[in-house]
């Protein structure tokens, strides 16, 4: 267990350490200037993706989970957020071309640039992780790049604070154990 723990955190480590910071301030930018925000994600991704979202709502931000009954329209000039390993998964594809149709902004989060979602995206957070066939059996099928996405996602938190001019008294007073 400590083995696999110590190639788990080391992967993640390694795949954060090669996402480009000018990504990352543009994505805190634009998420300050979104009237609307809306998150996608399918199976664990879109867990990273729920999870980002709740930390947004503390911040008083307007955002919504795409496909939950309560999620209204996306229009022109609003933000949709996807995340996607493969950035193959066609549901998230999909709604990245029909978003930008409409006139949204879209920004992903995908292990290839040149993915279908990649390509169908504004600004592409990519995070690319390392290829080792041997150790695969340690960190299954999309395990470091969910986790690495939800670390990302985490971080980008501070940085909007702070454009927003927020700090953690003003998220507690959004917090939902205080409703």
């Amino acid at each position: 267990m400590k083995d696999t723990t110590v190639y788990i955190l080391d992967e993640v480590r390694r795949t954060i350490e090669r996402v480009d910071e000018t990504v990352v301030s543009e994505i805190v930018e634009t998420l300050a200037a979104s009237p609307k925000i809306f998150i996608y994600g399918v199976g664990r991704s879109g867990l990273a993706g729920k999870a980002f979202a709740v930390r947004l709502v503390q911040m008083g931000l307007n955002v919504h989970f795409v496909g939950d009954t309560t999620t209204p329209i996306v229009k022109t000039g609003d933000l949709v957020f996807i995340i996607s390993n493969t950035g193959e998964t066609m549901s998230a594809v999909q709604t990245a071309n029909i978003v930008r149709r409409i006139g949204a902004i879209v920004i992903s989060i995908t292990g290839s640039t040149n993915s279908k979602l990649g390509i169908a995206s504004n600004i592409v957070l990519e995070l690319v992780q390392p290829r080792d066939d041997q150790k695969k059996r340690m960190a299954p099928l999309g395990t470091i790049f969910e986790l690495a996405s939800m670390v990302m996602l985490d971080s980008i938190i501070p940085l909007l604070m702070s454009r927003l001019d927020q700090d953690e008294t003003s998220l507690r007073r959004r917090h939902a154990i205080w409703v």
